[in-house]
């Protein structure tokens, strides 16, 4: 079997190799992540696009879809998709919050009933891919509309609304999962801002990164979801346990997108039912710029990092810019096309020169 990651991510030994650093997944989306973030920086520049206040926009809209996008990822790189987390996101907002309103739980007993109802809708999406053949796309879209229409309700059953408050979470629980932190050295004229209004999803976001660039690229488990991406009948012969894991990473995405409202709810110390269509586009958008191939078997958690970075730009960066907020829409298409053929290119061009090089 290939070790699929690690032969398009290492470099030669002994010494730096710009052949390697283009064969590397990522390579494309960090290459599109400067280009775009030169792009605005220069347009944006009047409007304190470089600023920490300024920069705090995009990075907060860029960690709740980061926190999503990287399960999502692994999911694409196994040869699977998961749309059901529009509907998971409000799922794990509105559970959080009739656990702590309406059977006055304490939170972090609610955050771990609502981590466990995704986890139990990941692993019904997960057990009826591997059990019937039914690809991953129609499971998880009857799934989104399935999960939409019990949120709103048992919703209604147990509480009569489909808007819930979360209101006096505690100072800890807020500062962990739903508040705004600066870092700011010094006073008055000395003052030097670190950063400014940081969500407390960014720094989730971080850490589940780590965490899952540990899984992917380190890990065993890195090698299993790259060698069911390039040939899961191969892989299974292999002795991996194919179906538990595609599994486990149904459930790593709902119990992620879970983790989203949750953030959400407390921050807005509110929760809706409102099933969040625009997310499930978004995310996919994040992992494709990331250099994730929609036929599996090649990425990386670094490319999904920049892809999401580089995504929360175009969608939050033409608000600091004089252009016309309508063409949003059409930046973030234009990002999408170029990013896929820069991607393509990176690898082409790699492929040619190791292939010369071997002559």
């Amino acid at each position: 079997m290939v070790d699929t990651h690690n032969s398009e991510g290492t470099g030669t030994r002994g010494g730096f190799s710009l052949l390697s650093l283009f064969r590397r997944p990522e390579a494309g989306a960090a290459a599109g992540f400067v280009l775009i973030f030169l792009f605005f920086s220069f347009f944006g520049w009047d409007k304190n696009f470089l600023t920490p206040l300024g920069a705090s926009t995009w990075l907060n809209f860029a960690s709740k879809v980061g926190i999503i996008a990287i399960p999502i990822g692994f999911l694409m790189i196994a040869g699977e998709l998961d749309i059901s987390v529009g509907a998971v996101i409000p799922a794990g907002g509105i559970v959080l919050a009739m656990a702590v309103g309406l059977y006055d739980l304490n939170i972090w007993l609610g955050v771990l009933i609502s981590l466990a109802v995704a986890g139990f809708i990941g692993f019904i999406n997960g057990l009826i891919v591997t059990r019937t053949r039914v690809p991953s796309l129609i499971v998880t879209l009857a799934t989104l509309f399935v999960v939409a229409g019990l949120n709103a309700y048992i919703s209604k059953q147990l509480a009569g609304t489909t808007q819930h408050s979360l209101q006096d979470v505690g100072p800890v629980s807020e500062f962990i999962l739903g508040d705004y932190h600066s870092w700011i050295i010094g006073e008055g004229d000395n003052a030097f801002t670190i950063f400014r209004s940081l969500q407390s999803s960014f720094f989730i976001w971080i850490v589940f990164a780590a965490v899952c660039f540990f899984i992917l690229h380190v890990s065993p488990w890195g090698n299993w979801i790259f060698a069911m991406g390039g040939d899961q009948d191969s892989a299974r012969n292999a002795g991996i346990p194919t179906n538990k894991l595609k599994i486990a990473l149904f459930m790593l995405s709902a119990m992620a997108a879970a983790m989203v409202g949750m953030t959400e709810a407390v921050l807005a110390n509110t929760a809706s039912t409102t099933t969040q269509f625009g997310m499930i586009f978004n995310t996919i958008i994040c992992v494709v710029v990331g250099g994730v191939l929609l036929t599996g078997g090649f990425g990386t958690v670094t490319g999904t990092v920049f892809g999401t970075l580089t995504f929360g730009i175009v969608f939050q960066g033409i608000n600091f810019t004089t252009f016309d907020k309508d063409l949003n829409l059409l930046f973030i298409g234009v990002l999408l096309l170029i990013a896929v053929l820069m991607n393509d290119s990176f690898r082409n061009m790699a492929t040619r020169a190791s292939t010369s090089k071997k002559k």
